[in-house]
């Protein structure tokens, strides 16, 4: 018998484990590797895994702090672009492992490397790369997409740093291709003033992305169509609702969501910038916040002395991210205290490579601001 089968009958023991027990091997299991390791917990992570971890936040900003820990071990309970983006920004000694390889991101999913580079070779038939193009990729991407942007004098960005790496890009280059998200984009386009009849969607399951050559050619931005399926469930109708519901409500959304609902709002920005949005809002103050429920329950428990509401009446949760259990860390936990690493994610050092220059490009732009 293999040591993966092996490990997979582990897995299964773990999942009938009573909760109780679970919760005591991973501390158990914590406490027998000290500063050997790093649980690392998405801000969209289930509240029964975040009590495990070391360090919460948005993607990139954990794998930057895992970065600088002297952790052997970096488990992170978040989807498979995020671990990939940990062992890219690690140590070399450092080891990433995701606690249940099927959290993966239905956007990053949207956008294979085979597919967009297809689109760029697409694009240059025609001539649109004999203009100054530049390839951006949201953080919710594949490493070798990153990397892709690193060969191609693109970037990575975040939700965070998108508006000023497009103010340095429009400055460069005649366009940008965007993806994997085309509301980000289409967002922070609309934002730089550029009219929608220069945006098109490209798909890429369609010849020319089902565009016309005089409209790539005409185009300012280049929008590849994914999206995130919980940001995408949030819809203007849920902002008048929530708006003739409690009055004085103040509606803060993340720009994943659609520009008709992004328009509608009264505030728009990253996972941060809603935290810290809350966070200095006066007592009393009513808000409804369009992102993901578990964010917005922790915010609910954390700010009693204001009024939180979900945007959105139905639950809108990552279900990906949400396959990561106690269960699923206890097993990594416990495998990592006999020595077994499980689930590893190691990215090729080629594409780490040029995943790093993309990456090392935003880190640039961004500290000129």
């Amino acid at each position: 018998m293999s040591a993966v089968l092996e490990q997979v009958r582990a897995l299964e023991e773990f999942l009938v484990m009573e909760d109780a027990s679970v919760v005591e091997t991973i501390e158990a299991a914590r406490e027998a590797l000290g500063k050997r390791v790093v649980i690392l917990g998405h801000h969209y992570q289930r509240d029964d895994v975040i009590r495990h971890a070391d360090l919460t936040g948005d993607s990139y900003q954990l794998s930057v702090m895992a970065s600088q820990t002297e952790a052997d071990y970096i488990v992170f309970c978040g989807v498979h672009f995020m671990a990939e983006s940990a062992d890219i920004l690690g140590k070399p000694h450092q080891r990433v492992i995701l606690p249940d390889l099927g959290a993966g991101c239905s956007m990053a999913d949207m956008a294979s490397i085979e597919q967009v580079e297809d689109a760029w070779e697409q694009l240059r038939e025609i001539g649109v790369l004999e203009q100054k193009v530049a390839p951006i990729t949201y953080m919710n991407s594949t490493a070798a997409i990153k990397a892709f942007c690193g060969r191609n004098g693109g970037v990575v960005c975040t939700s965070s740093n998108a508006i000023p790496l497009f103010d340095e890009y429009l400055k460069q280059y005649d366009k940008m291709f965007f993806f994997p998200d085309q509301h980000l984009g289409r967002n922070t386009g609309s934002k730089f003033g550029i009219p929608l009849d220069k945006m098109v969607l490209w798909n890429p399951h369609e010849e020319l992305g089902g565009n016309t050559e005089e409209d790539l050619l005409n185009s300012k931005l280049i929008l590849w169509r994914g999206h995130c399926s919980v940001h995408g469930r949030f819809k203007p109708w849920h902002v008048e609702k929530i708006r003739k519901e409690v009055p004085g409500v103040k509606v803060l959304v993340h720009p994943e969501c659609m520009k008709e609902v992004v328009d509608i709002s009264d505030l728009d920005g990253s996972t941060s910038f809603i935290i810290k949005t809350v966070e200095n809002s006066p007592a009393g103050s009513k808000w409804a916040i369009g992102t993901e429920v578990n964010l917005v329950n922790r915010l609910q428990q954390r700010f009693p002395d204001k009024e939180i509401h979900l945007l959105a009446p139905d639950l809108c949760m990552c279900a990906t991210m949400y396959r990561i259990a106690p269960q699923n860390l206890a097993w990594a936990m416990a495998n990592l205290t006999e020595g077994v690493v499980v689930n590893e994610i190691k990215v090729d050092e080629e594409t780490k490579h040029y995943a790093n220059i993309a990456l090392e490009r935003m880190i640039a732009m961004t500290e000129k601001k």
